[in-house]
């Protein structure tokens, strides 16, 4: 299945003040920060990464499942259905990610 270019663009648009750089992975697009994977896109769905407490917090809130797209969940990852990253919803998860990762060591 293709992944939405859309949103992957609506994310390089709200991520470029950061820095990011996007690349072609899991079948869709994730975006890096200093090396580091940030967010992406697989298939229609936003992957966002929080870091352990945050990803699992996250799991209880509406749209949201493990990040699963190898057969093996991702820990601190998050998917988050189209419903729930609609409109400014996406930059709320974009921002709780970048929090995280923005402290992580640059590779």
């Amino acid at each position: 299945m293709p992944y939405d270019e859309a949103l992957d663009l609506r994310i390089s648009r709200a991520t470029e003040r950061w820095g990011t750089v996007r690349k072609k992975m899991f079948g869709g697009t994730c975006h890096l920060l200093n090396g580091n994977m940030l967010c992406g896109v697989h298939e229609n769905t936003l992957i966002v990464r929080l870091g352990p407490e945050a990803g699992t917090s996250a799991l209880d809130e509406p749209h949201t499942r493990r990040m699963d797209v190898t057969g093996r969940p991702m820990k601190g990852w998050v998917t988050v259905e189209p419903e729930g990253h609609k409109g400014d919803k996406l930059d709320i998860w974009l921002e709780r990610a970048h929090r995280f990762v923005a402290t992580l060591p640059a590779k």
